[in-house]
């Protein structure tokens, strides 16, 4: 996710587009040296690029993440509980149909994104591991690309090895996707609970968990597209089967003539 903050926007849709520039300078050396070598592969490569790098930043990702957990004092938090917190008294506000004018509405917001200090080692590993599944889920997508494109590039597309990580993606898409939905809301939650007493009233008195229908779909996707290149696997099979039967009678016929 690019996230960048300023008083005006062009200056945050300027550091925007410069990352994004050089996502494009990077897809652009590809093509260039791809053309360069008479590569008829050129989208592939790019594909192949982008993904190797998304997979190896994500790893670079998740060793910052192990290593905060057990060298730092504070851990960070984003996930939703069940502790409400109040706008400021001295925040402009208006109740419904009290105003005239353009005004926000009083509200209030659940406490979802904080960070603890002094935190024990358990609660910085329960915040990390919320961190690495989400790391996980969102690198899923790249890695099975990567495997995708470099299969295809070594002529084996509808290969044993793309089905399994197509299956294996469905099953991981699901499985993280519900951990990364659960983990940090019970991780917030634990915190909340570490850092107030039972007695306060900001102490939470129960877990608010959330699961989204994202990774069911997404996992139902990837199987649809592992059976494909299943079914695609077992055509180029009987493919070639058939061409080995037609070389063969050929030859039997040509010794008989």
């Amino acid at each position: 996710m690019l996230s960048f903050g300023s008083e005006e926007v062009w200056p945050s849709l300027l550091n925007i587009g410069l990352v994004l520039a050089a996502i494009a300078a990077v897809v652009g050396i590809v093509v260039w040296r791809g053309r360069k070598k008479g590569s008829r592969t050129i989208a592939l490569d790019a594909a192949l690029a982008i993904s190797g790098w998304w997979v190896m930043l994500s790893g670079v990702g998740a060793v910052i993440i192990i290593i905060k957990a057990f060298s730092v004092d504070f851990a960070e938090f984003h996930g939703a509980t069940d502790v409400r917190v109040d706008w400021p008294t001295g925040l402009p506000c208006s109740e419904f149909g009290d105003s005239a004018g353009t005004m926000l509405t009083c509200g209030g917001n659940a406490l979802a994104d904080f960070t603890v200090g002094n935190a024990s080692l358990g609660l910085r590993l329960l915040a990390a591991a919320a961190q690495l599944s989400t790391v996980a889920l969102t690198t899923m997508p790249a890695l099975i690309l990567a495997i995708i494109c470099f299969q295809t590039l070594r002529g084996a597309t509808f290969s044993r090895i793309v089905t399994r990580a197509l299956t294996g993606g469905a099953i991981a898409v699901l499985v993280l996707g519900v951990a990364s939905d659960l983990l940090g809301s019970i991780a917030a939650t634990a915190a909340l609970r570490e850092v107030f007493e039972l007695s306060s009233e900001w102490y939470p008195r129960g877990f608010q968990l959330t699961v989204t229908p994202l990774p069911f779909v997404g996992a139902l996707g990837l199987a649809a597209l592992a059976a494909v290149f299943r079914e695609g696997s077992r055509l180029q099979q009987e493919r070639e089967h058939l061409a080995q039967e037609t070389a063969r009678l050929q030859k039997d016929t040509e010794g008989l003539v």
